[in-house]
């Protein structure tokens, strides 16, 4: 069995870095963490040029037509680097939530600006609650006539306070939940931008009062469509923390070579070596899950929900693991702000409580598994 990129795709993951290397410094990125917007319009330019925003849509919807492996090589790239952009929110969330959701008119309609980059959407779902399950959506569309308007509020929503479109999960019924698309500058709708431990990823709090909504695809398919567009984020999200966990990783190997203690380098010491080694077996078995996910997005849609969520767990403890040891490894300069080491922490927590931490991602696991 050979289970290996292509050439192509290798291609992609170079031309990633380097430009990553160059856009994504560790300058650029606390410069845009104290910007309010978060990210660089130059730079989100010149990665839809590249055609990143569009990668995984549909040709006949604007798009390159490749998929998730594709996703998966990006987004790792993007958390080696933190790249400070609207491309989870955009490119996996609102864009898939459209694919699963939407009417093929409306697919139409509204993947070509996002495969563009003209577009920054975002997928609305999580509630003051902090529930990821389903049952924590309250909020509420109401019918008059072919029209909908929505009151309620949403949370943690990424990117919210600059999206150009919001999908929006809403209950249509007591048991029904629907998506719905919402022009952010539609009336009843406020946007606040929170602050959050991660500032390198910005999250809003959005509220809606009688504000009109339009239904995407058929009422009642929400539920459905919602779950697996959070599967495939839960997959590409994993990737990117894959990334994340490599860059402490290699920092941390390379501070050891250098930082020398009683005429030494720290790295010599028993006590480092085996957290360096340890990293390293959790990361290239975070990736492994991260890469399978990775594929059953792309190839196998009945795998994915497993893949996801397994992927999910075992990628926030590596991250978090890697990050912590990451600060320890570089003693009193880790704890400093002006280390990177404490950006690729905060990340790292909020990359593992995002989607769901991996408690809730192993409860998911059990269940599949019908235990």
């Amino acid at each position: 069995m050979t289970f290996a990129f292509s050439e192509e795709q290798q291609e992609l993951r170079s031309t990633a870095a380097r430009f990553l290397e160059e856009k994504s410094s560790s300058e650029t990125v606390r410069e845009l963490m104290e910007s309010d917007t978060g990210f660089d319009e130059a730079t989100w330019k010149q990665l839809t040029d590249l055609g990143w925003t569009g990668m995984a849509i549909p040709e006949e919807y604007g798009g390159l037509g490749f998929g998730f492996v594709e996703l998966t090589i990006l987004m790792e790239e993007m958390g080696r680097k933190l790249l400070p952009a609207p491309f989870l929110s955009s490119v996996i969330l609102g864009a898939n939530a459209i694919l699963n959701a939407g009417t093929d008119a409306q697919r139409k309609e509204l993947l070509p600006g996002i495969a563009e980059g003209t577009t920054r959407a975002t997928l609305a779902f999580v509630e003051p609650s902090g529930k990821w399950e389903l049952e924590g959506i309250q909020l509420q569309a109401t019918e008059s006539g072919s029209n909908w308007t929505l009151t309620g509020e949403k949370s943690y929503v990424l990117d919210g306070h600059t999206a150009t479109l919001l999908v929006v999960a809403a209950r249509t019924g007591p048991d029904e939940i629907s998506l719905f698309t919402v022009d952010p500058d539609a009336s009843g709708v406020t946007r606040t931008r929170l602050e959050t431990l991660d500032m390198t990823r910005k999250q809003a709090k959005i509220g809606f009062d009688s504000t009109p909504a339009t239904l995407l695809g058929e009422r009642g398919a929400g539920a459905e469509a919602l779950t697996r567009t959070l599967d495939q984020a839960a997959a590409v999200l994993s990737a990117e923390m894959v990334g994340g966990a490599q860059a402490c990783l290699d920092a941390s190997t390379s501070y050891a070579k250098e930082r020398y203690q009683f005429g030494r380098p720290i790295g010599s010491f028993q006590a480092i070596k085996h957290k360096c080694a340890n990293m390293l077996m959790e990361v290239e078995m975070a990736r492994s899950a991260a890469y399978y996910a990775g594929w059953a997005a792309a190839e196998d849609p009945e795998e994915l929900s497993l893949a996801a969520s397994l992927a999910k767990a075992y990628c926030s403890d590596a991250y978090f693991h890697a990050a912590a040891e990451n600060i320890q490894i570089h003693g009193g300069i880790g704890f400093t702000w002006e280390h990177d080491a404490h950006l690729y922490f905060r990340r790292a927590k909020s990359s593992e409580i995002y989607l769901g931490d991996a408690t809730y991602h192993r409860e998911l696991v059990a269940q599949k598994l019908g235990v």
